[in-house]
């Protein structure tokens, strides 16, 4: 028995009893002897019944607690080995030690004693020191949750399986909401009879009902070329791995049109609730429009998607948005009291001619411009040489550490030939003022400058002079350009179509000739874009290292140590695509500021810009380019690595 409770069983106060007892027993021997003798002898029986019942007392409580002991183990051993929670002890040598019955069950063996850890159970070997829980599979494909106590070499084991499986049908059960739209519908059905158009919208709505059919889409259309979406996130994966092949089916039963149909498509899921999450698809479907359509945008949660886009831009036959544009720019730079222009590092002819174009529109309209440059790159090195030496032009070309200066509030910035804040040479100007105006030629990518006042984005443009000049016609009836502005503006035209000869439309030689009407020299823009001997041999020892993969990819790395300027870099891909059975050219080689450039051309049949955007950068369907870290082995094998996947995927050419 414990002492505390001994002490509480016969503690000082029995003490003083039988003291006091003893007292008055002796009192009354002094009286009375004879009573003394009487009270002595029932204090006496007294004591011996007390020391009787206090010898039964300890006797029951030890074979009471005793059981109760023996009770309290049993139901212990019996919750361990009936918790419906697997126990492990394993040892020093990852041997196991003891575990409960529910861990042997786990395996569906009888015991795993003297069994290693690590044989029974191989997805812990791989766990960090760190990860004191994880989720491993065992068993009939049960899910566990691990929790491990390093310290005492012990490890739960919790069966979630169900808890996963209800997690699993919620995600698979959210709901994704899409749009589809007819991006070229004017465009394709121009100039053709009513049964015509009829005959072709109805194999095109065919095709459409069939594929949501097939893939368990509700399909609901909203206007003539729109159609709205619903599908779980177990239909929007399916989707996604077969790549969104409607829009391939569509573009085969209209190709004998002299514009084939397309389609594009924007899908979001993973929004908090359905207002965002339609927001998010009408995002998607811009970006997908935006990217020069044909393709299919899907946005799950902060992850952005795109499939297709194996086509050029259709070229749009009408002038109007090009109209409405020229006449809003006019509105905001005639409310504001400046117009700084940026383009983008590094900037090229089609760049600075853009901004030269775009300074014009500020002149016209009496208010200061100023070009944002960086510094000078060997690709516009005669030009700029050029306009230094016209005071004019020259005097409005500023640093990015003066236009921070001078720029407020009310300034209007335009960014031409880029749709990244990142690319400009200086952010920090675009976050100085609300009024922005963004004017590019190249496909829309996630990082867009999505606060911009007006946004003039056409992926057909062969070049960002091409949209500049539409505006410029107008922008004013009696506008009047000087020779310098209008070469500056054809040659950025003529070096980003190779010529003329890579996606060019009736609307580029339309501009072309706009710019000749105000005495562009064609003379000038040979001198400009002439190269030296020397550059002329460094191409030559870059390609001298190409193979050709895949049958009509032309792949060229530079020998390790000599480094290339990505304008050199972009002129090498241009040369190997003249190859006879070249379809697609990819150029790797160290630049000088110690960064891998890549730069990737194609004839159409291979889209390189998705090439590039899985590497970090991006471009159109024929042009990309981007520029990334490591060396020369790492980005080839990357590079090799993401067009195997593409075969795998969908195939490298249309």
């Amino acid at each position: 028995m414990p002492k505390f409770l001994l002490k509480r069983w016969q503690g000082m106060h029995i003490v003083w009893i039988f003291a006091l007892l003893t007292a008055l027993i002796f009192l009354m021997f002094l009286y009375q002897w004879e009573v003394g003798v009487i009270a002595l002898l029932l204090s006496g029986l007294l004591v011996y019944f007390t020391y009787k019942a206090e010898r039964a007392f300890r006797t029951e409580l030890q074979d009471y607690i005793s059981t109760l002991s023996h009770r309290v183990k049993r139901a212990g051993s019996e919750v361990i080995h009936e918790l419906p929670l697997g126990i492990l002890l394993y040892n020093e040598e990852k041997d196991i030690e003891w575990h409960n019955p529910f861990v042997a069950k786990m395996l569906g063996e009888d015991s795993l004693i003297g069994e290693g850890l690590y044989e029974k159970f191989p997805q812990l070997k791989n766990r960090k020191e760190k990860d004191l829980r994880m989720e491993i599979t065992a068993g009939k494909g049960q899910i566990y949750e691990v929790q491990i106590k390093p310290d005492e070499r012990l490890i739960y084991f919790t069966d979630i399986t169900a808890a996963k499986s209800l997690q699993m049908r919620y995600e698979e059960e959210r709901l994704a909401i899409g749009i589809v739209m007819m991006d070229n519908l004017d465009e394709a059905t121009q100039g053709l009879d009513d049964q015509t158009r009829s005959i072709m919208m109805a194999k095109v709505t065919g095709e459409i009902t069939e594929w949501a059919q097939k893939h368990h889409v509700y399909l609901r259309r909203t206007s003539s070329d729109r159609y709205m979406l619903l599908m779980d996130q177990k239909g929007l994966k399916a989707l996604e791995q077969s790549r969104f092949e409607l829009l391939d089916e569509v573009r085969d039963i209209t190709i004998e049109n002299k514009l084939p149909m397309t389609l594009s498509i924007g899908i979001a899921s993973g929004a908090e609730n359905l207002v965002e999450l339609g927001h998010w698809a009408q995002t998607s479907l811009d970006m997908a429009l935006g990217r020069g359509g044909d393709q299919a945008a899907v946005k799950v949660g902060e992850r952005l998607s795109f499939y297709g886009g194996r086509t050029n831009a259709i070229e749009k036959r009408t002038r109007v948005r090009a109209r409405v544009i020229s006449h809003a720019l006019r509105d905001l730079i005639k409310d504001c009291d400046k117009v700084i222009i940026m383009g983008h590092r590094n900037p090229d002819m089609d760049s600075i001619g853009a901004a030269i174009g775009v300074l014009k529109m500020a002149h016209v309209s009496t208010k200061e411009g100023y070009i944002v440059l960086e510094g000078v790159n060997p690709s516009i090195q005669k030009l700029m040489e050029t306009i230094y030496e016209d005071e004019k032009l020259n005097r409005w070309f500023i640093t990015p550490e003066q236009a921070l200066q001078i720029t407020n509030a009310r300034t209007l910035a335009v960014v031409v030939d880029t749709h990244k804040a990142s690319m400009t040479p200086e952010p920090r100007l675009l976050q100085m003022t609300q009024r922005k105006v963004v004017v590019d030629h190249h496909r829309r990518s996630e990082d867009f400058i999505h606060d911009a006042t007006l946004v003039y984005m056409e992926p057909y443009a062969s070049s960002t002079c091409e949209l500049v000049t539409e505006l410029l016609q107008y922008f004013h009836e009696r506008l009047t350009m000087g020779v310098l502005e209008s070469t500056v503006l054809l040659a950025g035209i003529v070096v980003d179509t190779k010529s003329f000869s890579l996606r060019t439309g009736a609307r580029t030689f339309e501009a072309a000739s706009f710019l000749r009407r105000n005495g562009a020299d064609s003379s000038l823009i040979q001198r400009l874009l002439k190269e030296d001997l020397e550059q002329y041999i460094q191409k030559a020892e870059i390609i001298k290292n190409a193979v050709v993969i895949y049958d009509h990819i032309a792949l060229a790395v530079n020998e390790p140590g000599r480094k290339y300027s990505q304008l050199l870099i972009a002129q090498v891909a241009d040369t190997l695509l003249t190859m006879t059975g070249i379809l697609a050219s990819f150029v790797i080689s160290e630049r000088p500021d110690g960064r891998i450039g890549i730069s990737a051309r194609s004839l159409g049949q291979m889209n390189v810009q998705v090439v590039m955007e899985r590497m970090g950068g991006g471009g159109h369907l024929t042009n990309a380019a981007t520029q990334i870290e490591g060396t020369l082995s790492q980005a080839t094998q990357q590079l090799k690595q993401i067009l195997s996947e593409i075969h795998a995927e969908e195939g490298l050419f249309e």
